[in-house]
């Protein structure tokens, strides 16, 4: 019997203000196409104000001139670790371990669509609204947002 392995890579832009993950794309592969697509749907829902900081690891595809161009472009500088260096990136490393651990590693998935479909499940309607965080007073990324909000609100 043969078993396939199918691999299927997710690239992320999180807010670190609320650990939010506020872009995303997947795909077969691993290149510059991908984190592109997460910093446009990020740029696309967020709008950010010129100043943004984008930390990353050192990957190549983070490195292309391409995504470099789209960067620049947006007026957002970009912040790698230094090499061999987690520390930058610590915050998108954490999500990673998190999804391993509460989806990816419970489950055999038959298609990428099928695997495409719970991760945007699990970032969407898990993740973003529900999942608490330590860090956050015990709160979900929008509850954390939402608060802040709220009470920026209540000082004007």
């Amino acid at each position: 019997m043969l078993a396939l392995t199918l691999t299927l890579y997710l690239a992320t832009v999180i807010d670190l203000f609320s650990r939010r993950v506020v872009g995303w794309a997947l795909s077969a592969r691993i290149g510059k196409e991908l984190v592109i697509d997460a910093m446009n749907k990020a740029i696309t829902n967020e709008r950010p104000l010129e100043g943004l900081i984008f930390h990353s690891d050192r990957g190549s595809q983070y490195a292309s001139y391409a995504f470099r161009d789209l960067l620049s472009e947006k007026n957002i500088q970009q912040s790698m670790s230094a090499k061999g260096d987690c520390y930058d990136n610590a915050c998108a490393e954490s999500f990673f371990a998190t999804i391993k651990k509460e989806l990816i590693h419970r489950r055999r998935f038959s298609t990428r669509s099928e695997a495409t479909l719970a991760v945007v499940n699990y970032v969407v309607c898990w993740y973003n609204p529900h999942r608490i965080h330590s860090l956050l007073g015990d709160m979900s990324p929008q509850g954390y947002e939402q608060n802040y909000y709220k009470g920026l609100l209540a000082v004007a």
